[in-house]
């Protein structure tokens, strides 16, 4: 049996790492994925390897801190494969390391559009989709970062990182007894391309009780869990899933 027979699911951040992984995974266990990133070559690329294992895959390529990519998410979601059930609001930016004092304006505003504003606009155009359904899951991915740690460097993406729970929570609060379900998934250090060079992804590792960083493909079985009917009565809740990274400072 598949989790996800014969859902619709759209996944951002999906050109690599955990959005990638999360893709694939989901395609594999029965879902029509509609996925996005502003890199459409590499985005097609994905869709071409999930429709080469037999999988149902369309891309959309767009900036997820505008609006209008929500709405074309939607519109293929509806039009190709006639509604959502699930949406993973994983797309995400470090921005630059410098202590607060330093940090541009202009940067703290793209690093919390990229990873806060843009899961409000994900999630101001899901739930509706949802809602004619009658049911739906939303994932956003946040971070150990700004909820169990702060990091050098690190507070802009923190903040937007912590804020992520705030959304959970009101989502939560608004739409739980219409059928919506809404979570954070924090993962730990990933060793994808945002986790930096070996050194960095080393030193990384030592933060972890588990003293090494995750495969996405750990991650995104994380996120099949929250989406999946195993996780039926569980919303407005934080899964870490880090190593122990939470839980070891």
């Amino acid at each position: 049996m598949t989790l996800l027979n014969e859902k619709v699911a759209i996944v951002t951040g999906a050109s690599s790492g955990i959005g990638q992984a999360i893709a694939e995974l989901f395609a594999a266990q029965g879902a029509a994925v509609v996925l996005a990133a502003r890199n459409a070559e590499r985005l097609d690329q994905v869709v071409q390897r999930i429709r080469q294992a037999g999988g149902r895959a369309h891309a959309v390529a767009g900036d997820v801190s505008e609006a209008d990519t929500h709405i074309r998410l939607i519109e293929v979601a509806e039009r190709e494969y006639g509604g959502l059930d699930i949406a993973v609001n994983n797309a995400g930016t470090v921005g630059p390391i410098q202590p607060l004092a330093d940090y541009p304006l202009e940067a703290w505003q793209q690093t919390l559009a990229v990873n806060l504003t843009a899961a409000y606009l994900g999630a101001r155009s899901q739930i509706p989709a949802m809602l004619a359904r009658g049911s739906g899951a939303l994932v956003f991915t946040s971070s150990f970062v700004g909820t169990s740690v702060g990091l050098p460097g690190m507070a802009a993406y923190g903040a937007a990182k912590a804020g992520l729970m705030g959304l959970v929570k009101g989502v939560t609060a608004d739409y739980a007894a219409q059928g919506i379900r809404a979570n954070a998934l924090l993962p730990g250090g990933v060793d994808t391309a945002m986790a930096g060079d070996e050194r960095q992804k080393e030193w990384a590792a030592g933060l972890h009780a588990m003293k090494r960083i995750a495969r996405p493909e750990e991650i995104a079985s994380a996120a099949l869990f929250l989406v999946s009917p195993m996780a039926s009565f569980v919303t407005g809740a934080a899964l870490f899933a880090d190593g122990g990274n939470a839980a070891v400072k």
